[in-house]
C-alpha cells in the first residue's frame, strides 16, 4: 500500500476522476468517514486502493455515495459545487480579497502591497522600538485588509447574495485576525459558515488570488494505491 496522498480535483472533473479510479482499481464500495473533519465520503476499491473524498457539502447530500446511482449527474455535480466564497490571503508582504461564484468567478476583489519589517537580531532598546514598528505596521496592515475584506464583500454580496463558504490564506494569525474584524456585528455568521486554510500560499498577487479560488474550489482527495 502506498502513502496516502493528496490531489485536488475541480468539480467540473469529479465524474472522470471516479471513473477512472474504478477502472484502474476495481469495483469501489462507498461508506461516510465521519472521523474526518470535514466528514467525507470513503471509497474502497476491490483492490485495496482507496480514497477519501472531501467537498463543502455533507456526505449524505448524495444519498448512494458519489459513485452509486443517487450520485450520478445532478447529485454528484450538487455535492461537488462549492458555494459563493469569501477569499482572505494576507501576509506580510501584501494581502488578496475576493468573492467568487460557485463557477469560480471573483465578482468583487481587492490585491495590494503593504510592508511590514521582518524581525531583527539587535537586542536591547534598538530591538523593543524595532518590536514596537513592526507590530504598528502589522496592525496597519490588518486595519487596510479589514476595510476592503468588508468593502468586497458587500460587493460580493449584491451579486451573489450570502457567501457559503472562506478561504484563508497566507499568514494564519494575520487572516484570522482580519476574519475575526470583518465578521463582526451582523457579519458574525462568518464564524459559523465552513472554512479552509491555505497556509502555504506564497506573497498574494492576483495570480494567487487566481490559484486560491481553484483550490478552495476543488475537491479534496486522499488517495492511497494498493
Amino acid at each position: 500500500m502506498s502513502t496516502p496522498s493528496r490531489v485536488e480535483v475541480a468539480p467540473e472533473r469529479l465524474a472522470g476522476w471516479l471513473g477512472r479510479f474504478a477502472s484502474a482499481h476495481g469495483d469501489v464500495s462507498w461508506s461516510v468517514d465521519r472521523e474526518t473533519s470535514p466528514s467525507s465520503w470513503l471509497a474502497a476499491a476491490a483492490d485495496g486502493s482507496w480514497a477519501r473524498l472531501s467537498t463543502w457539502r455533507d456526505p449524505e447530500d448524495v444519498p448512494a455515495g458519489p459513485g452509486g446511482q443517487g450520485g450520478q449527474g445532478e447529485a454528484l455535480g450538487e455535492w461537488a459545487a462549492p458555494p459563493a466564497l469569501l477569499l482572505v490571503l494576507v501576509r506580510r508582504g501584501g494581502y488578496a480579497v475576493g468573492v467568487a461564484s460557485p463557477a469560480g468567478e471573483l465578482v468583487a476583489h481587492k490585491v495590494g502591497t503593504r510592508h511590514v519589517q521582518s524581525r531583527t537580531a539587535a537586542g536591547g532598546w534598538s530591538q523593543q522600538r524595532f518590536a514596537r514598528r513592526r507590530a504598528n505596521q502589522a496592525d496597519a496592515l490588518v486595519e487596510a485588509v479589514v476595510g476592503h475584506a468588508s468593502r468586497v464583500l458587500e460587493e460580493g454580496r449584491a451579486v451573489l447574495g450570502e457567501v457559503g463558504g472562506l478561504v484563508l490564506g497566507g499568514d494564519r494569525a494575520l487572516s484570522a485576525e482580519v476574519l475575526d474584524a470583518v465578521a463582526s456585528g451582523p457579519r458574525s455568521r462568518l464564524h459559523a459558515i465552513p472554512r479552509r486554510e491555505l497556509p502555504d500560499l506564497p506573497d498574494p498577487r492576483r495570480a494567487v488570488l487566481d490559484e486560491a479560488v481553484r483550490r478552495g474550489r476543488a475537491v479534496r482527495v486522499t488517495v492511497s494505491n494498493a
